[in-house]
C-alpha cells in the first residue's frame, strides 16, 4: 500500500527521498509528501496526485536538510488531500504510516478531551498527537513513540521523524514490512529493498512487533517484548537499471516483453539441463500429502486455480483453492496430512500472511510461491520457493502471474513423479514442453499488431465477457480483471458452461465475448458456445491456435492465432493476449496503465 522511506545522511535528503518515493510509487499515489531537519528545525512539503506536483513543489519551495522521511500514500482514512497526506505532524513528531490503527477512534477521543486538536481524517495523525503528548509529559523521543507504539491496535509499519533531532529516526512494524538499510555513515529505512536499491545493498528486515531506533552509527532493535534483537543483516541484490521503463511506454509494457526471459530463468532454476525431474530447494514429498490447501488474493488466486486442475490431473491430489480473506475468517478444518500452499508477489498481502499463520500450527507443511524471497511470508514458510519474475513495478501483474504458473506447474509434475501418477516418458514429455515455453511465448508476442487491433475495437464496449472451459477457465477470470483494472471497462468471466444458465441473457450486438479456447478436448464445446453467442448478435473475440481459428467457421467478430502447444502450458501461453488485449485497451482510452486509479501493488492492509 502505502510506500515509507526515511533517511540520516551526508547529502541533502530531499532530491534523496523523492527519488526513493519514485520507487516505491507503484505501492500509492494518491499524495506524498517528505519531511526534513535542517539545524534542528523540522519542516515538510505535501502535495497531491502523483508524485511529480511534490517534485514541482520542491523546486519553488526547496526543503534543506540532511534527514528526513517521505511517503507516498494510498488513501484508507481519509480522501487524498494535501491535509490528509503524509507525513503528519503535531508539535515536534513528524510520522509516516502504512497500514491501518484500527483503535483510532478510541484514542482520538481520549486526547480530544484533554484538549488535543486534529487537523485531519486520518488515523496516522493520532499516532503523532499521542506522541507528542507523551513528550509535553516529559519523555524523551524514543520513550514517547514506544509508549505510543504500546497504545495502537491493527497494522502498520511507522517512521518518526523529531524536531531538534537530527540524528534519530524512530522505526517499527506490525503486521506491515518495514526493512533498515546500513551505509556508510548513513543509514536508511524502507517499505522494502526497493526504495534502498541505489542507496545501499546491506539490509535488514523488521521482524513482527519489532521497534528500530536509529542513528548514523547503526540501529538498535528490539523486539516485541522490549528485548534487544539480533537481527541478521542480509545482502539484497537488485538491479536498479530493472527499475526503468527499458524504452517502453510504461512498465507494464515491459513486464509483458519480459516474460520469455524470466520463465526461462524459473524453468532453469526447478528443471536442471539434462534433466526431466523437478527440483526444489527443499524436502517436500508428495507421495504422503493427502490434500493440499491454496490460499492466495487477486491474480494470484487464479494461478491458484488454475494449479487446481494440474494437481488434481497430473499427480490426482485433492486440492482446495481460497480467498486468502475468505479462508482466514472462515477458520476452515485442516485435514490430517495436508499442505498448505500460499502464492502472493509481493510476500506481503495481509490476507494471505493471516492465512498462513492460521495454518502453521495446523498443516503439515507451509510452502509459499513468492516473487519476494525476504518477503514475511516466504520468511514464516517451511518453504519458500521463488518464481524468479524480478521486480514488478506495474500494478497490473503480468509476469509475476506467468512465473507463478510456470512455478506451480513443475510443482505439480514433482507431485506427479512423487506420487506415480505419471510414467518416465510422460515427465519426459512434460519436461520438454516447459523448456519450448520461452518460444511459443515470443510467438505470441508477436501477435502484439493483431491484439492491438482488437483491442481498438474492445475499447468501444461498455461491457465485455470472457469465456473459457478447463484450464482456459481461470484465464478467463484474470483476463476480465485485468480489463476492469487498467481500463475501467466492466469485465466478467465465466465457465463457458454456465453461460446457459443466466449469463446469455446479457448477449445483445453491443457485448463483446472474448473467448479462450485453444484446440484442445474441450474446444467443440466451446465452438458450440460460441455459436450461441452469435446467434443472439452477440461479438466473438476468439484466441485459438490456427486449428481452431480455422475450425471454428464464419461469423467470428475478430480472432488473434496463439501458436500451437502442449495442453498442459496453454493457460502460461494465453496469458499474453490477455495482459496486452487489456494493456492496448486502455492505451486507447487513455487511462493510467501502470497506476490505475483506486489500486496499489502491495496490499498490506485488510
Amino acid at each position: 500500500m502505502c510506500g515509507i522511506i526515511g533517511v540520516l545522511g551526508d547529502h541533502e535528503v530531499a532530491p534523496i527521498l523523492v527519488e526513493a518515493l519514485k520507487r516505491l510509487e507503484y505501492r500509492g499515489y494518491d499524495s506524498a509528501g517528505i519531511a526534513t531537519i535542517n539545524e534542528g528545525r523540522m519542516d515538510r512539503r505535501r502535495a497531491v496526485g502523483k508524485l511529480a506536483n511534490l517534485s514541482d513543489l520542491l523546486v519553488h519551495h526547496p526543503l534543506p536538510g540532511k534527514s528526513g522521511i517521505g511517503h507516498t500514500r494510498w488513501a484508507t482514512h481519509g480522501a487524498p488531500s494535501v491535509g490528509n497526506a503524509h507525513p503528519h505532524r503535531a508539535g515536534a513528531v513528524a510520522v509516516v504510516h502504512n497500514g491501518i490503527i484500527e483503535n483510532y477512534r478510541e484514542l482520538r477521543r481520549e486526547l480530544t478531551e484533554t484538549g488535543a486538536v486534529f487537523q485531519t481524517e486520518t488515523d496516522t495523525e493520532t499516532v503523532a498527537v499521542m506522541t507528542e503528548r507523551y513528550m509535553n509529559e516529559g519523555a524523551g523521543p524514543v520513550e514517547a513513540a514506544f509508549r505510543a507504539l504500546d497504545r495502537l491496535q491493527g497494522a502498520f509499519a511507522l517512521a518518526f521523524l523529531f524536531d531538534g533531532e537530527d540524528d534519530l529516526i524512530v522505526a517499527a512494524r506490525k503486521g506491515s514490512p518495514l526493512a533498515v538499510g546500513h551505509g556508510n555513515g548513513e543509514m536508511y529505512v524502507g517499505s522494502d529493498a526497493i526504495a534502498l536499491a541505489p542507496l545501499t545493498d546491506r539490509i535488514t528486515y523488521l521482524e513482527e512487533g519489532d521497534r528500530a531506533v536509529v542513528t548514523r552509527a547503526g540501529v538498535e532493535i528490539r523486539d516485541a517484548a522490549g528485548q534487544l534483537a539480533n537481527r541478521e543483516m542480509r545482502t539484497v541484490q537488485i538491479d536498479a537499471a530493472r527499475l526503468d521503463k527499458g524504452g517502453h511506454k510504461h512498465f507494464m509494457a515491459k513486464e509483458i516483453a519480459e516474460q520469455p526471459h524470466v520463465i526461462a530463468e524459473a524453468i532453469r532454476h526447478y528443471l536442471p539441463t539434462g534433466s526431466d525431474a523437478v527440483a526444489l530447494p527443499g524436502d517436500l514429498d508428495f507421495a504422503r500429502v493427502r490434500r493440499l490447501t491454496m490460499v492466495a488474493c487477486g491474480t494470484a488466486f487464479y494461478a491458484c486455480l488454475t494449479a487446481k486442475y494440474w494437481f488434481e490431473q497430473l499427480a490426482r491430489l485433492p486440492v482446495e483453492v481460497d480467498i486468502a480473506s475468505e479462508f482466514r475468517y472462515r477458520e476452515p478444518p485442516v485435514p490430517e496430512g495436508s499442505v498448505a500452499l500460499f502464492v502472493s508477489q509481493s510476500g506481503e498481502t495481509a490476507d494471505t500472511l493471516a492465512a498462513l499463520r492460521y495454518c502453521r500450527d495446523r498443516a503439515e507443511r507451509v510452502v509459499s510461491v513468492v516473487n519476494v524471497p525476504e518477503s514475511s511470508i516466504a520468511r514464516e514458510s517451511d518453504l519458500a520457493l521463488p518464481i524468479h519474475a524480478g521486480v514488478e513495478i506495474g500494478v497490473a501483474s503480468t509476469k509475476a502471474f506467468t512465473c507463478q504458473l510456470a512455478v506451480l506447474l513443475m510443482l505439480a509434475l514433482k507431485a506427479a513423479a512423487d506420487r506415480g501418477t505419471l510414467d518416465p516418458d510422460q515427465l519426459a514429455d512434460h519436461a520438454a514442453a516447459l523448456r519450448g515455453l520461452p518460444g511459443a511465448l515470443n510467438a505470441a508476442l508477436d501477435q502484439n499488431g493483431a491484439i492491438r487491433s482488437a483491442a481498438q475495437r474492445l475499447s468501444e464496449a461498455r461491457d465485455v465477457l470472457f469465456l473459457g472451459r478447463g484450464l482456459m477457465y481461470p484465464l478467463a477470470l484474470e483476463g476480465a480483471l485485468k480489463l476492469k483494472e487498467i481500463s475501467y471497462i466492466h469485465a466478467e468471466a465465466y465457465a463457458s458452461g454456465e453461460l446457459k444458465h443466466g449469463p446469455i441473457a446479457l448477449i445483445d450486438k453491443q457485448m463483446p465475448v472474448v473467448v479462450m479456447a485453444p484446440r484442445d478436448g474441450l474446444f467443440d464445446k466451446s465452438v458450440s458456445n460460441m455459436q450461441e453467442v452469435m446467434a443472439r448478435k452477440g461479438k466473438v473475440l476468439l484466441v485459438s491456435d490456427g486449428d481452431g481459428i480455422a475450425t471454428a467457421g464464419d461469423g467470428i467478430w475478430s480472432s488473434i492465432a496463439m501458436p500451437h502447444v502442449h495442453p498442459s502450458l496453454a493457460p502460461i501461453v494465453y496469458a499474453i493476449p490477455a495482459q496486452l488485449l487489456a494493456y492496448h485497451t486502455a492505451v486507447a482510452k487513455g487511462t493510467d496503465v501502470d497506476q490505475p486509479r483506486n489500486l496499489a501493488k502491495s496490499v498490506t492492509v485488510e
